[in-house]
């Protein structure tokens, strides 16, 4: 054998050896892969299992208070807007005004003051952000230095306007 032949025998052995490698590697990464998606899909069915347990819980839940409501009639109605309590009120519940049940009622006023207490919040986090901050600097040194241009130039016209009387009544003592 000549050394060409032996040096290309060398190479493709050498990239047979890679190749074998390459697959063995990508065998391993495949097996891993595939018991990591196991492993999701395990995850998966335990959190549906989980889910729909609770569903069905709050469904119990849902049917007892549906059922609780259905037999106390009680309720917020807002039918008085701006009447003091003593007052009698010219709508009375009649069946024909819209009633809420206390549960709701108050879950509808804790969400809405929850809502408004978000919206401040995010509002002053937003306002007193660095960047806001800077904005308003530069603002405010602008509006600044636009007043002293404009003080200045004022204090200039009345001078102006000064010294010219001052004139007009000197030469009017003079003639």
């Amino acid at each position: 054998m000549s050394l060409p032949t032996t040096a290309l025998l060398a190479s493709l052995g050498a990239a047979l050896l890679v190749m074998l490698a390459l697959a063995a590697v990508a065998g391993r990464l495949s097996r891993r892969l595939r018991a990591e998606a196991a492993a999701r899909d395990a995850v998966t069915r335990a959190l549906t299992e989980r889910i729909d347990a609770l569903e069905s819980r709050l469904r119990a839940i849902g049917a007892e208070t549906s059922t609780a409501n259905a037999t106390r009639q009680e309720g917020f109605v807002i039918t008085r807007l701006g009447q003091p309590d003593d007052e009698p009120s010219e709508t009375a519940d009649d069946g024909g005004s819209p009633s809420l049940p206390p549960a709701l009622f108050a879950d509808l006023v804790l969400r809405e003051s929850a809502v408004q207490a978000g919206t401040l919040l995010a509002g002053l986090r937003r306002g007193l952000a660095p960047e806001s901050r800077a904005r308003i600097r530069i603002a405010m040194r602008r509006e600044l230095k636009r007043a002293r241009r404009q003080r200045r130039t004022e204090e200039r016209q009345a001078v102006r306007e000064w010294r010219a009387r001052e004139r007009d009544r000197l030469d009017g003592s003079a003639a």
